[in-house]
């Protein structure tokens, strides 16, 4: 009765399973999300807004507002 059997867990085992499960999942992850960059440096350096459009122009519409 005096010896128990004690199931108990390292350090080392502790970090070896740890990093397992991170290395699993940045694989799965890496293998779902994975896609090629499609645009173009063009594409990139291009303005994504239109200056005439409604929302800019309500913008600074706002913002001429006078100061309170």
């Amino acid at each position: 009765m005096g010896d128990r059997h004690t199931a108990s867990i390292g350090r080392r085992q502790l970090l070896r399973a740890g990093m397992i499960g991170l290395i699993a999942a940045t694989t799965s992850a890496l293998e779902s999300g994975a896609v090629a960059d499609t645009e173009t440096k063009t594409d990139k350096l291009k303005a994504r807004f239109q200056a005439n459009s409604a929302e800019i122009q309500n913008f600074y519409r706002v913002n001429r507002y006078p100061k309170r």
